[in-house]
């Protein structure tokens, strides 16, 4: 079977960098899972990837080093279910507010006798490599738990949410973390606001305090590479579909409009520029 070495550098307190995927194109998990990601999380929880496309975009990536890993849409059993016997390596569960909320998430993620994951079939073993005995006797030391804590409430709850045996990371959605704040919307994925920074600082230091692996998400490397120094281990590396856009819009930003209307009276007086 193989070994999830995301979980095995997060338990060794060594980085683990990834990227969200937000398109519903196993083409484009094939490819960004072939650039050296630790991870790739196929991102559920916002945008429309139905759990069929999600596991084609597993399969897909088996080739590569890359952990096929999700965001669920909600902290409810039947996500956890469909996304692990479709091949998933690890789960991340938005909005975990309480301790009870962190426990429940545990139980859908693990097998009796640590939880209450229905016994199925699926694709789970094939993901792992490995035939389904032995994925059922090894699947708990395998798959990553990781909670979000995205809300002003789970960062008052820290310590209860931190503390429950079985999670292995905590993600930082600084975004919705400000917008619970009252402070705008958007606003916050590397802002200064001392009220944001000191809420991630207090959510990084009680994970180190309670043996969880730290994680936020990033704009760009430049932020990775900051929240890495600053002690976060489980970091995402923005989007493919952020650097989708940001690449063609530098392009058509760089492109020589002047020549237009040369290539214009070349063709008859046809339109010869076209933008979208």
């Amino acid at each position: 079977m193989r070994t999830n070495h995301v979980r095995r550098r997060l338990e060794a307190r060594e980085p683990s960098v990834g990227c969200w995927l937000s398109l519903p194109s196993p083409e484009a998990a094939e490819y960004v899972s072939h650039l050296g990601f630790d991870w790739l999380v196929v991102d559920t929880e916002h945008n429309p990837i139905d759990i069929r496309t999600l596991a084609t975009m597993f399969a897909v990536m088996s080739g590569s080093g890359t952990a096929p890993m999700v965001r669920i849409p909600w902290n409810t059993p039947e996500h956890f279910k469909r996304v692990l016997d479709a091949g998933a390596w690890g789960i991340v569960v938005p909005m975990v507010n309480s301790r009870e909320e962190a426990e429940a998430a545990v139980r859908a993620t693990r097998y009796h006798p640590l939880g209450e994951r229905s016994v199925g079939s699926g694709r789970h073993a094939l993901s792992f490599d490995t035939a389904p005995s032995e994925y059922y006797r090894r699947a708990n030391d395998e798959v990553l738990l990781v909670v979000q804590i995205e809300h002003i409430r789970g960062v008052e709850s820290a310590d209860d949410i931190l503390s429950v045996p079985g999670v292995d990371a905590c993600f930082i959605g600084p975004n919705d973390l400000a917008a619970s704040m009252g402070l705008g919307l958007g606003v916050a994925l590397e802002g200064e606001d001392p009220r944001v920074v000191e809420a991630i600082e207090h959510v990084r230091k009680t994970c180190d305090r309670h043996g969880v692996a730290p994680g936020i998400h990033c704009s760009g490397a430049a932020a990775v590479n900051a929240r890495l120094r600053e002690g976060f281990r489980y970091c995402a590396m923005s989007s493919e579909l952020k650097y989708m856009v940001a690449g063609l819009t530098a392009g058509l930003a760089s492109l020589d409009w002047s020549h237009a209307g040369a290539a214009q009276a070349a063709v008859g007086g046809q339109d010869a520029v076209v933008r979208y």
